[in-house]
């Protein structure tokens, strides 16, 4: 399960969002998380899911590493799903009883579009982020935004860097952990079977290997930086000046217009919207 990990990898290319900004990737973020969340009549949804396929369409990232960021969520996903379907009540009777568990058309609908949102955001924020961003440039986008807070004397440089550092190493430390299951594997481990408790109990061969091998690179890392005379982000230059392009606005102007339609999307249903198109037809 966790060779699928896909999170904090990036995947070099020259597609559209590979040549964004940086900082206008996070800001498309900001206002992809905001209608994704808000999206709540089949119309928005709908939009919701276009503009999701055309996110993951200018991406230029494989299909399977699409489907790699999602697989290890299956359970999560699964599981909201049952929960939105068996506990949301509605009105009039059921559309399935039996004993104490009642399905109604609402928790069908909770259920779909909670499956629909949550897999639209793993897929969002993987393209515009993820795998269309490197570290590098995440920090550096994360510290320009930021720049204002420094006047109150924020420590902007510092937290884009644990960032960026705690990003990169997620990769590493999920390959790490292959390693230790495949030598306590050797050693006749058994991960699969037993109780719960028993599961738990065979996790810690694992754990404690992991613990260790995490803040052993920690203290390799900073002694790394210390050796190059790191003292933060004051009075230091950047090699490569991020400079926001003209597309790159136009793009953020298209996210902006996709946002504010779908706020008002999200205010009609499908029989209003319909007739509203009747009408200028008819006209």
């Amino acid at each position: 399960m966790l060779k699928d990990v896909t999170f904090g990898q990036y995947y070099p290319g020259k597609s559209l969002l590979h040549r964004t900004d940086p900082r206008i990737k996070l800001l498309i973020l900001i206002e992809y998380l905001v209608f994704v969340l808000i999206a709540s009549t089949e119309l928005a949804m709908a939009a919701t899911l276009l503009f999701t396929v055309f996110l993951v369409s200018v991406s230029g990232v494989r299909f399977g590493i699409l489907i790699k960021s999602v697989k290890p969520l299956l359970f999560v996903l699964i599981f909201t799903a049952i929960i939105n379907l068996f506990f949301t009540s509605g009105e009039g009777d059921p559309l399935f009883a039996w004993k104490f568990i009642k399905i109604y058309e609402n928790g069908i609908r909770n259920a779909v579009f909670m499956l629909l949102r949550l897999v639209s955001l793993v897929l969002g924020t993987s393209v515009i982020v993820s795998f269309t961003t490197s570290p590098l440039q995440l920090t550096d986008a994360i510290e320009s935004l930021l720049g204002p807070l420094k006047r109150i004397k924020v420590p902007v440089h510092e937290f884009a860097m644990m960032m960026s550092i705690a990003l990169r190493f997620i990769p590493t430390l999920i390959e790490e952990t292959n390693k230790i299951i495949s030598a306590q594997k050797a050693r006749c481990a058994d991960f699969e079977s037993g109780n719960v408790i028993n599961r738990l109990k065979a996790l810690i061969p694992i754990l404690i290997p992991l613990f260790v091998s995490a803040v052993r690179r920690a203290e390799e890392l900073a002694d790394a930086m210390e050796c190059r005379c790191y003292h933060g982000g004051e009075g230091r230059t950047k090699l490569k000046v991020m400079k926001a392009k003209a597309g790159d606005y136009i793009f953020l102007l298209v996210v902006t217009l996709v946002t504010v339609a779908i706020f008002f999307l999200d205010r009609i249903t499908w029989s209003e919207a319909i007739g509203f198109c009747r009408d200028i037809f008819s006209k």
